[in-house]
């Protein structure tokens, strides 16, 4: 099967400009396109004629004419030549006049009228009926996703299929009382365009039952600029209700989605609604419309009708609500209890617990456990038989609890956790300062672009923290490249001045005189130097002295180059000297332990050696020796 051709035509109100040069596009290309594509494919083309109410772009009717059209490429057996036009004037308060847009159709499909016309919403399905006589006297004509209500039956024949939906606002506001039974206001968003005004009378009449039980407050009056700010401050046990928003009282045109994630960013209650394209991150849920049964059905219909079925026998009735569907995401965000959905409710974007999430590694841990159990039962009991034998397997046993600890625990978490706090501290802040100065009434774009820019280089460097990071966890070699260190220790002393600074610490850094070239990973070597660095500032925080230093140098020792870092912090005590590179060894309350044995490690892939001593003056001084380049 061929591969369906799609254009698009959004049509308001036609100057007599714009007017001329669609007819000439229709007399002199239009044809000739057509009997192109006719004799290409040799009659077997099937030209479909989709006229959107309100825009191509525009929810929820977007979304129906999106899974028609994917359905109709699935399933038609000959080659689709797919036509879209828009209605616009259907988006504004006071419609223009449709002469011209008439004509531009008539100009279009005078002596190629298309095999089918498919209108989705209301407006197209009136404007349609209206102007079939002058514009598609011949074609089948489907009306789809269009409420019962809205379908201008005077002016049906035996040559049309209708797909109706039915909209049952009682249930969808039962729904509302049922997951939030204390609600007394529920607020109604519809817009002022004349469709909306047309459902905002109906939706009123509907729920005059509700009258003594809710108090109603209609936004259709509104800008959508106010209605944003009421809904920031609704009294408590207040609910939204969406139905429509194509264009606000002050005669803005919205696109619906848009406008409804702009409300739900800033509303104090949930929002309800019907629809379905509006399900999935701003609306809680219930009974709403299904989008994929109302478009199966169309396009059942057109494939049967192109295959040569009289439109007269398909015959279906309007289509109501489906089973309820809500968000787990705004379930949680209300406090609404599961227990308070009713009966066959599917819920959906669950996030999954840490036992859904992590079950398979959580059980795996859970038998390295047991089996460790077993084999330290199995050690004592052989003490009291061979108690050399005994010491060695205890060695043997804490060496195996070592090893399944470091790679299950540390490559997965606490290397990860150990080493990203810098580059993801300064995304946050880089972002926060966007947000404040996106709020200013003239930003700095330039600014804001650099702003950017460090966000996405403290991204690329955290990914790369945590690559090499796994590599180095399971002894995979670094990827070296040549590097001068002085500059290398300048970038990431660079990276703890605010903290230093905030933490009322002097850091200081002396650059030695010469160039130091290593080979080395320079993001590595940051990431052992930060962590010392730290380190450094957290023993001098701690200690309670009037000198506050952190003193950071590097220097030529033959042919190695040294990095040392120094504070004025309380020192290590001499018996930890020894062991404080040991994983999971730490003098923190809080600590991990990972830190320096990571550090260690690093270094050692460098072919070079870290060491720590305390100074005569107080404080500690760790030195890191690499290879200088020859």
């Amino acid at each position: 099967m061929s591969a369906p051709r799609t254009s698009t035509h959004s049509v308001g109100l036609w100057p007599a400009a714009l007017l001329c040069l669609g007819l000439f596009v229709a007399v002199c290309v239009w044809p000739e396109r057509a009997g192109a594509v006719e004799r290409s494919l040799r009659g077997e083309l099937k030209r479909v004629l989709v006229l959107h109410s309100f825009g191509r772009e525009f929810r929820p009717w977007s979304e129906y004419a999106r899974d028609i059209k994917s359905g109709l490429e699935r399933q038609s057996p000959w080659p689709l030549d797919i036509q879209e036009h828009a209605l616009l004037t259907a988006r504004f308060n006071n419609p223009g006049p449709e002469a011209p847009f008439v004509e531009y159709l008539h100009s279009l499909y005078q002596g190629a009228q298309p095999d089918i016309v498919l209108s989705i919403g209301a407006p197209a399905a009136r404007f349609v009926q209206r102007y079939r006589a002058r514009l598609f006297p011949d074609a089948p004509l489907i009306l789809s996703a269009v409420e019962y209500r809205l379908i201008n039956r005077a002016d049906l024949t035996d040559n049309d299929v209708v797909v109706a939906i039915r909209n049952d606002f009682v249930a969808a506001f039962d729904n509302i009382l049922q997951l939030l039974p204390d609600t007394r206001m529920v607020a109604v968003v519809i817009g002022a365009s004349p469709l909306e005004k047309f459902w905002l009378e109906e939706v009123k009449r509907e729920l005059k039952p509700f009258g003594e039980r809710l108090e109603l407050v209609w936004f259709s009056d509104l800008s959508f600029e106010e209605i944003l700010k009421r809904a920031s401050n609704l009294p408590p046990h207040s609910t939204l209700f969406w139905g429509l928003m194509s264009v606000d009282a002050a005669g803005v045109v919205h696109e619906s989605d848009i406008a409804l994630r702009s409300l739900h960013a800033v509303a104090n209650a949930p929002i309800f609604s019907y629809q379905e394209p509006f399900f999935g991150g701003s609306a809680v849920g219930g009974p709403m419309h299904s989008v994929a049964e109302t478009s199966s059905r169309t396009v059942s219909a057109a494939i049967r009708i192109l295959g040569g079925e009289k439109p007269a026998s398909i015959n279906y009735e309007p289509l109501s609500f489906g089973p309820p569907r809500y968000d787990w995401r705004e379930l949680q965000r209300w406090g609404i209890s599961k227990s308070r959905l009713p009966p066959g409710s599917e819920i959906l974007y669950r996030e999954p617990t840490v036992w859904e999430r992590y079950r398979w590694q959580m059980l795996l841990i859970t038998s390295v456990f047991l089996v460790q159990a077993g084999l330290i039962s199995g050690l004592l009991h052989e003490r009291r038989r061979r108690r050399l034998a005994e010491v060695e397997s205890r060695q043997r046993l804490a060496e195996l609890a070592h090893v399944n600890r470091y790679s299950a625990v540390g490559e997965l978490t606490t290397s990860i956790a150990h080493e990203l706090n810098q580059p993801l501290g300064s995304i946050l802040t880089n972002a926060e300062t966007a947000e404040l100065m996106l709020k200013a009434a003239s930003p700095d774009l330039d600014e804001i672009r650099q702003i950017l820019a460090d966000i996405r280089r403290d991204d690329l460097r955290a990914s790369e923290v945590i690559r090499r990071l796994r590599s180095v966890l399971k002894k995979t070699p670094f990827e070296v490249r040549d590097i001068e260190l002085n500059d290398t220790v300048r970038e990431a002393i660079g990276l703890v001045t605010a903290v230093a600074d905030g933490r009322r610490i002097a850091l200081t850094y002396m650059a030695a005189s010469t160039d130091l070239h290593v080979k080395g990973d320079p993001v590595q070597l940051q990431q052992v130097i930060l962590n010392l660095i730290i380190n450094a500032m957290d023993a001098v925080s701690d200690a309670d002295t009037k000198k506050r230093e952190v003193s950071v140098s590097t220097v030529r020792a033959g042919n190695q180059a040294e990095i040392r870092i120094s504070d004025t912090g309380p020192g290590i005590n001499s018996a930890d000297l020894g062991c404080i590179f040991d994983p999971f060894f730490t003098t923190k309350p809080q600590g991990m332990g990972m830190g320096l044995a990571i550090a260690r490690t690093i270094v050692e892939a460098h072919h070079g050696t870290i060491a720590a001593a305390n100074l005569l003056s107080g404080g500690v001084q760790f030195t890191i020796r690499l290879p200088i380049i020859r």
